[in-house]
């Protein structure tokens, strides 16, 4: 018998006029959803709709039925980039988050007066990935195309790394903390988890590049997407796969598709980059400890009013395809609410208001 699952689109957040690539919840109690987009800002909303519109199960969505969807309230736009947003962290304290993409530098923002406290800048490409670390979150990591992570210290005058990683073979995709550890997934195939007190790295081999990571809250396995349309649970004093998530139909072999954990650890959750039906997403769930499959779940593309007629050189109308990229669930998977974006510029929001 399957899990229960929140498959019921509750809200949608618009506003982005192009794909979102970062999606995030405020710290707990997740009141708050962060975007970031390729149309180079970052949007704050409260899921919670200011009206009230009919549920609708996403098994049965049809294009007239997403408009029934209600809409989430955006609360505060923050504009400074010059390029895509690709990566977004809050502060524990909801009071700071860290933003980064193409502009090659780690943007540092105060939530409440929506300027930046700092810009951090050194990589040498568009950085994919920050993450808040160190005691009270004085440091910012980041890890880029250029295959560095690197280190920034939020407290000090001083806006270059104290601490620069160059293990990896190429870019940098994903990023991963917990405790002292830095953990960095990288378009070379290995996940390198570095102790920065020790000075140690331990490298694992996953093969295929590696898109996605998400430890468990113990810290002693973190699940690894890659792209060979596998996710796996990797036991990380060891270096073993406990188990592998796939199926025929599911594939991830392009794009940095996001893969997490949520339901208290009851589930993995991935987005899909080749959805059966075009214009509408789909998502993957599958039982972390059987890794029996669970559950498909439709993402719909949302308002007619937001879709773009897309015409290729030869003049003719280009399937539209909503491709799933990024995910994330309240309270760091224990929360009873996730929200999912994707090429539509849409986020979906799924479970309780």
């Amino acid at each position: 018998m399957a899990q229960h699952l929140p498959d019921t689109p509750a809200a949608q957040l618009t506003g982005s006029t192009g794909p979102i690539h970062a999606v995030s919840y405020s710290s707990s109690p997740g009141t708050y959803i962060l975007t970031g987009s390729a149309d180079r800002s970052v949007r704050l909303y409260n899921p919670f709709p200011s009206t009230t519109a009919p549920a609708i199960r996403s098994s049965s969505i049809t294009s007239k039925q997403a408009l029934s969807i209600p809409q989430g309230r955006l609360v505060q736009t923050y504009n400074a980039h010059g390029y895509e947003v690709l990566s977004l962290a809050v502060a524990s304290d909801n009071h700071r988050f860290a933003s980064s993409g193409g502009d090659r530098a780690v943007f540092l923002w105060d939530v409440s007066t929506a300027t930046t406290i700092r810009r951090f800048a050194g990589h040498g490409g568009r950085i994919n990935a920050v993450k808040f670390a160190g005691d009270g979150e004085s440091l910012v990591v980041s890890g880029g195309f250029d295959t560095s992570v690197r280190l920034w210290d939020c407290k000090s005058s001083n806006l270059k790394p104290i601490q620069c990683l160059e293990d990896a073979k190429d870019a940098i995709t994903t990023l991963a903390v917990f405790d002292k550890q830095v953990i960095a997934g990288s378009v070379d195939g290995r996940v390198r988890s570095y102790d920065v007190r020790m000075g140690k790295c331990t490298t694992d081999v996953i093969g295929a590049s590696v898109t996605s990571l998400d430890t468990t809250r113990d810290g002693r396995t973190v699940v690894v997407g890659s792209l060979d349309s596998k996710i796996r649970l990797m036991d990380r004093d060891t270096g073993k796969c406990l188990r592998a998530y796939a199926d025929s139909g599911f594939k991830n072999t392009e794009y940095r598709v996001q893969s997490i954990l949520g339901g208290k650890e009851k589930y993995i959750l991935a987005g899909d980059e080749d959805p059966e039906q075009p214009e509408t997403g789909r998502l993957w769930a599958w039982d972390l400890l059987s890794g029996n499959l669970i559950k498909k779940i439709n993402v719909p593309w949302g308002p007619e009013e937001g879709k773009k007629r897309v015409v290729g050189r030869d003049g003719k109308e280009k399937v539209r395809r909503n491709v799933v990229s990024c995910l994330a669930w309240r309270e760091g998977g224990w929360g009873d609410q996730y929200c999912v974006g994707g090429t539509s510029g849409i986020v979906t929001v799924f479970g309780a208001l």
